[in-house]
């Protein structure tokens, strides 16, 4: 596909990596020369130094040839204009970035008004997360396949875990759980689940099971399964006030701390039956008197990652809740993982992800098969769906005989609405739903798994 990014930040740098990994031709503007250069120097696409909402600067990116214009800019005005010239001058489908709640609000009516195939928002879709996560407090991250049939949950094994000195084929036949364990996270490393690797305790393991057995496998192994029902939320910002809105409807005790007053004075108008608390997330002995200690979750969404790391270090010595970490910089993804956090959410991260999947199903038609793509571990680790069609080369063979690459695992087959976690004697049909887990690497049709 022919794709122009508009916006070098964030969100831009990694919609850049992961499409031009998928063979697209990208071409980015930016209005900073540096941005352009970082990323041109990096990757192999076109940048253009320019304003992305302009006639004259969207024909020099060749707008008539593109396929899709995505404009990640700050801006969300310039995103929305850049998305207008787009379609009057090409005839591409467009993806805008908005933030501003009050443009989140109007998403369906800009969708149909102006043409745009997707409006997001990063703050909108980092809450969704955030809300998954506390309707299952034990998982790290939480991913859908198959219409939500099949579930990828990531976890960390705690000290004293029941898997510690077992090994991945041991869980099957001690535990009696139908899942699939995918792969392991220790230290730095990322290994794929195979059946004689050995868990240790503090590793992060992924699984795939239906909702129902991946509910039963976190019951055994002693993890908590319950929803959170009290919870309270640091800072006042627009990632708050989504959450404001979606955890009272899933049954949850919201309790804000924010410092500014006037903030403070605007939700108590907006959400009458949220407890808004006017204090300094730094003093301690007032999250402690607010009930920190007994919260079952606490997440931090102040503005600086450098104070939300540090709060949620403080609150891990102080509260046996779970702990959401927002994290905006890509520098503090890897600084917090060293830090033992609970859980961190990147919005900018999980935005730019959503619109690759977005862009790999509009490639489904194009003469790809993939359905979903996950990059469940980053830069590490895949998790694709796809959907076998008639004469695949891997239909109507046993899973044992087929011939697949180095660490690649076929991890579940999903046939007329049913999870089936594939053993070596199974067989995959054409019309089956089949989800891979592979080492990073490109895959854009079924038989890229095969030697």
């Amino acid at each position: 596909m022919n794709i122009i990014i508009v916006g070098g930040g964030m969100v831009g740098k990694n919609l850049v990596q992961q499409l031009s990994e998928d063979g697209n031709n990208i071409t980015v503007i930016d209005l900073e020369e540096d941005n352009i250069n970082a990323i041109t120097t990096k990757y192999d696409v076109n940048g253009i130094v320019g304003n992305g909402a302009t006639h004259r600067i969207q024909q020099e990116a060749g707008i008539e040839d593109a396929d899709l214009l995505i404009a990640v800019t700050g801006s969300d005005e310039l995103n929305l204009l850049c998305c207008i010239i787009a379609k009057k001058e090409g005839k591409c489908q467009t993806i805008a970035r908005v933030e501003t709640p009050v443009y989140r609000a109007d998403a369906d009516y800009l969708k149909e008004q102006l043409g745009l195939a997707m409006v997001i928002s990063p703050e909108y879709v980092a809450a969704k997360e955030i809300s998954r996560l506390l309707r299952f407090p034990s998982a790290i991250k939480i991913e859908t396949f198959a219409n939500g049939n099949v579930e990828l949950l990531k976890f960390r094994l705690p000290e004293g875990s029941k898997l510690a000195g077992m090994s991945v084929k041991e869980v099957v036949t001690k535990l009696k759980c139908d899942v699939l364990i995918c792969t392991i996270e220790r230290d730095s490393d990322t290994y794929i689940a195979y059946g004689d690797f050995v868990f240790k305790d503090k590793d992060i393991i992924s699984i795939i099971a239906s909702h129902k057995n991946a509910d039963e496998f976190t019951k055994k192994v002693g993890f908590e399964t319950h929803s959170a029902k009290n919870v309270m939320l640091a800072g006042g910002g627009e990632i708050t006030h989504y959450l404001c809105e979606m955890l009272p409807k899933h049954g949850m005790n919201v309790k804000v701390i924010e410092k500014d007053r006037h903030i403070c004075e605007e939700m108590c108008s907006d959400f009458g039956k949220i407890s808004i608390i006017n204090a300094d997330t730094s003093d301690i002995d007032i999250l402690i008197e607010e009930g920190v200690r007994d919260t079952d979750a606490f997440v931090s969404l102040l503005d600086l990652d450098e104070e939300n790391i540090l709060l949620s270090l403080t609150m891990k010595n102080l509260s046996k809740g779970k702990i959401i970490t927002e994290i905006k910089k890509a520098d503090f993804d890897a600084i917090a993982k060293n830090l033992d956090l609970d859980t961190t959410v990147n919005p900018k991260t999980i935005t730019s992800d959503m619109i690759v999947r977005y862009v790999r199903a509009t490639q489904n038609t194009l003469g790809s098969n993939v359905e979903t793509l996950y990059n469940f571990i980053p830069g590490k680790a895949t998790a694709a769906e796809f959907i076998v069609k008639e004469n695949s080369p891997i239909a109507s063979i046993p899973i044992s005989e087929l011939k697949l690459k180095k660490n690649i695992l076929i991890s579940s087959i999903i046939r007329n609405g049913h999870v089936i976690l594939p053993r070596g004697n199974d067989v995959i049909i054409p019309g089956d739903s089949v989800v891979i887990v592979s080492e990073f690497m490109p895959l854009h049709d079924i038989s890229d798994v095969l030697k």
